[in-house]
């Protein structure tokens, strides 16, 4: 860490693990954009995609928030959340939404070690998109050069590689 003047984590499956039936989730997108008179993709993304071309955005985030923030209540706090270091910078850019991701860091007992926060709500856009964690990094008052992100997944590393940060895997 030595090489960094701040860290960025993903949330979920970096420091916490939500505990979220995404199979749930898409059901209820489904019937939300359904009921809209929207055909809803299979997948996740693709749905919460159509929402924005749509105008349905705000009811298919509201769906899937009401799955994130009741998994970040009964999230499991992984080991990696007890290396976050206390004496840098410390943010937290997620594709979970912002509540979602504040209540989880209460949870675990790590909102005073991390002062900013990024969901997939507070920009907009998403990972991989650069501008969530580039957000991220302008509120921690840091240069994305001497940031490290760290993530536990691919769109993660292409995230970091787009925004210009460094990037470790979990």
């Amino acid at each position: 860490m030595d090489d960094y003047d701040a860290v960025v984590y993903d949330l979920d499956g970096t420091l916490v693990r939500l505990a979220v039936d995404w199979d749930a989730v898409a059901r209820d997108v489904s019937e939300v954009l359904e009921a809209r008179g929207v055909d809803a993709p299979r997948d996740l993304w693709e749905m919460l995609e159509r929402s924005d071309e749509t105008g349905h955005r705000a009811a298919v985030e509201e769906a899937i928030a009401a799955h994130e923030t009741e998994g970040a209540r009964n999230s499991e706090r992984l080991a990696h959340a007890d290396g976050v270091p206390h004496g840098m910078p410390v943010g937290v850019c997620s594709l979970n939404c912002e509540a979602a991701c504040r209540i989880a860091l209460e949870t675990h007992g790590l909102t005073e070690a991390v002062s900013v926060v990024v969901g997939r709500d507070s920009v907009g856009t998403e990972k991989p998109d650069p501008e969530p964690l580039l957000a991220a990094v302008r509120e921690l008052g840091v240069a994305p050069e001497r940031t490290l992100f760290v993530g536990d997944s691919e769109r993660d590393e292409v995230t970091a590689e787009r925004a210009g940060t460094a990037f470790r895997y979990v």
